[in-house]
């Protein structure tokens, strides 16, 4: 399943080259003030093609919420929100139909999905999909700084 969660519950869903990527985001408390300057800062962060370790892929990256959105607030329905693909060249990936990588998870999505599964990028494996993550952790982020709970992290080098 691609649902987690008990008490707010994320749903991803969309295929690196399908028409759009995104995510529902059910259990949101209404009246959650969405910093929406936190979020585009998470997602410029992320961005494709800052460094050589990334995808030379570049997207908008640009959101559209859909529900559970109104005046800065959240309304108590589900929080919708999609990221268009616009730039794909689907045809880079048509010899990947029998040529499984062993670095991606081709192999475990055909088995999953029988077959039927989106090769084009990656489909819902892709790293793209990691985009309506990010966009769901940064609300995550900022619920818990209200709460005086903060997150931190750092790579040392031994």
């Amino acid at each position: 399943m691609n649902t987690w969660g008990n008490k707010i519950r994320l749903s991803i869903f969309g295929e690196s080259h399908g028409e759009a990527i995104g995510i529902v985001i059910d259990g949101l408390e209404a009246g959650t003030k969405l910093n929406l300057e936190n979020i585009n800062k998470f997602i410029e962060r992320r961005k494709a093609g800052k460094s050589s370790f990334t995808t030379s892929r570049k997207e908008k990256d640009e959101y559209k919420i859909l529900s559970g959105y109104k005046d800065g607030y959240t309304t108590g329905a589900p929080l919708c929100v999609i990221f268009e693909n616009t730039n794909t060249i689907s045809k880079d990936y048509e010899n990947l139909k029998d040529l499984l990588r062993p670095n991606h998870a081709d192999y475990p999505a055909r088995i999953k999905f029988k077959g039927f599964n989106d090769i084009r990028g990656g489909g819902h494996f892709s790293g793209r999909i990691t985009l309506p993550l990010i966009y769901a952790g940064a609300i995550a982020i900022d619920i818990l700084e209200e709460k005086g709970i903060k997150i931190f992290s750092h790579i040392k080098k031994f």
